[in-house]
Parts: structure tokens; sequence; C-alpha cells
């Protein structure tokens, strides 16, 4: 495609050419979803903003790409032992969904913590559920035992290159759903989403601006770059439950060489955004998915006059898998 720019292959985990791979992988499986505006919040923003629904694709949040694109690119032989993966959240069903259209087993290592309507969804897909302690710990530790057991797959949440290139698909669709747009701001957690969408997105335009959004309660990536490596924290603190992993060693140096900054926002902002994309987007919306609208009405962004070029906003909206019993309360408080 003209006006790509080379990010050098080979120097991360994934590259535009294994995207565009994944994509055509994948494309028989998951959902192109819909970009949404509302003249709404562009004033409010003082922004044109560009919500990609990644809430509408199957499995309720965008991990089904990396999932599908995991499970499709193992050989027969590969395949037919199964695949395991531990996660709190949506890639543990969309690992469920796409194992169950490939027509393989899949084990599924769920902390005890773990939302309810996530665990239901795994279950809904014909996942195993393996209960362990919250600890990442406990998690990998349990996962390996799956693992050794059965000889399943082992499919990384975030930290592996078919994850990688399925999440960059995003680019791919948005890029040329709304090729105007000049910035992409997405939630940050492991960096599995940002950094497909950023390699892709980078490839395609290279002056595109690519800023990451994290809870200030789990703010690891945003210490990380102030750091110039991986920042973990012994304990976590916000209402984004997809957002309480640490970066790994394959999203690292696409944050640091690719993310422009991580801005970070408050727990009480989060639910501000999760409101308006109910009552203005008519979209429902999972805390982590809310975040990019968020971190675009914080002060920190509005105030900053080196970002007030960034006029065509793409927001990544990941996922819509929220516990309405939570939400209730969390508004109520």
């Amino acid at each position: 495609m003209e006006g790509e720019s080379e990010i050098e292959k080979g120097k991360y985990a994934a590259d535009i050419s294994s995207i565009k791979e994944a994509h055509d992988r994948i494309k028989p499986f998951i959902l192109k979803t819909p970009v949404m505006s509302s003249t709404s919040l562009n004033a409010l923003s003082g922004r044109h903003l560009y919500f990609k629904c990644e809430c509408f694709q199957k499995g309720g949040a965008f991990k089904f790409r990396g999932a599908c694109n995991a499970v499709f690119s193992l050989d027969d032989e590969d395949a037919s032992k199964g695949v395991v993966t531990h996660s709190s959240g949506n890639h543990a069903a969309a690992l469920a969904l796409a194992a169950k259209l490939r027509g393989i087993a899949a084990y599924i290592v769920i902390p005890k913590n773990a939302p309810t309507c996530k665990v239901e969804n795994v279950k809904r897909y014909g996942g195993q559920v393996v209960w362990s302690e919250a600890s990442v710990q406990s998690r990998e530790e349990i996962a390996n035992k799956v693992w050794q057991e059965t000889g399943a797959i082992f499919v990384h949440p975030y930290n592996d290159g078919r994850i990688l290139s399925g999440q960059g698909t995003i680019s791919l669709e948005l890029l040329e759903q709304v090729p105007q747009i000049d910035t992409l701001v997405v939630p940050i957690s492991g960096g599995g989403l940002i950094s497909g969408i950023a390699l892709a997105a980078k490839s395609i335009n290279p002056a595109i601006r690519i800023f990451a959004a994290e809870p200030k309660g789990a703010d690891d990536a945003a210490q990380s770059k102030v750091a110039g490596r991986i920042i973990t924290m012994a304990k976590t603190n916000t209402i984004a439950d997809g957002l309480r992993a640490f970066l790994g060693d394959f999203t690292w140096p696409v944050v640091r060489d690719l993310v422009e900054e991580v801005i970070t926002v408050e727990d009480s902002e989060i639910i501000k955004a999760m409101k308006l994309c109910f009552e203005i987007l008519k979209v429902v919306v999972e805390p982590s998915g809310a975040i990019g609208l968020a971190a675009v009405l914080s002060d920190t962004f509005q105030k900053n006059l080196a970002w007030k070029d960034c006029k065509h906003i793409g927001i990544v909206v990941s996922g819509g898998n929220v516990d309405l019993g939570i939400l209730w309360n969390s508004l109520n408080k």
C-alpha cells in the first residue's frame, strides 16, 4: 500500500505484514465493528471523535481478534491438544469462543475475583473453567499445571505476536473507515491492544499520534514510560477490571517507541465517561472501554497545547462486558 512506512521487519513481535495476514485469517469469523460519532461529544471535547466500537465484537470485546488469530494459526496437530490461558476477563471468553469455532478444547484459568459476567461468557462459549487465586503467580502456576496435564497450547492474553497481530487489525479497519484520523487513543493494560494498533497505524500513516489511556490506580505503563523500563505494581486499585495487567517484553518495546504519552485518569472520570457512552452514544461499555473518552475529556489532554492539533481522534471502545450490579452501585456512590 502506498505511503506505508517500513517499520523494520523483525524489530517487534508483529508488523504490518503479520497484521494483514491475521486480517485475512480471521475475517470470516470477526465482525467489522462500526465507528460511531456524536456532535454532543464533539462539542464537549472540542474535537472530532470517532468511536471504534469493539464492544460489538463477538465475545463483547476486541480480544476475539487476537484469540481468533492465535487459534486459527495453529497447525492441526497442535490444535488437537486444545488451548490454555489465564485471564480474568475478555481474553478468556474470546479464546473459548475461538476454540469452539475451531472445534477444540479451551482450558481457562480464572481468578476467583473475576467479574461474574465474564466468567458466564467463558461457560457460554464452552470453555472449561479452572479456578485460581487472584494473584498472577497463582494463575500462572495453575495454567502451567493444566499445560503439563493436557499438552494444550498456551495462549498468553497479550504477550504474544499472534495476539498483537490480531489486535492490530483494528487499525486496518478504522483507518479505512475514517482516513482523516490523525490521533488514536487506546486503553493500556498488558499492551497487546495498543501495540498491535500502533504498529499497523504507524505503518499506514507514520504521522499519526498514539496515546494510551490508563487508570491512576493502575498506572504502571505511565511509570514505565517515565522510567524507561517495565515497572510493575504490588497492587492495583481501579474499577477498570480489564486494565490491571502489566506490560510484557513483547509489548513494552512498542509502547516505549511508538506511544507518545500515557494519559492517566481517575476512576471518577472513567465512570463519568461510561455514563456519557450510555446516555449519548447509547452504547454499553465496560469501564476499560470508556477510558479513551475519559482521557480525551481530561484536563491533562484538554490543556496540553502540544496536542491542540489532534483534531480527528479515533477512540477504541475496547469492550462492553460490564457487571451491571457493580455499575449501578458505582453510579449511586
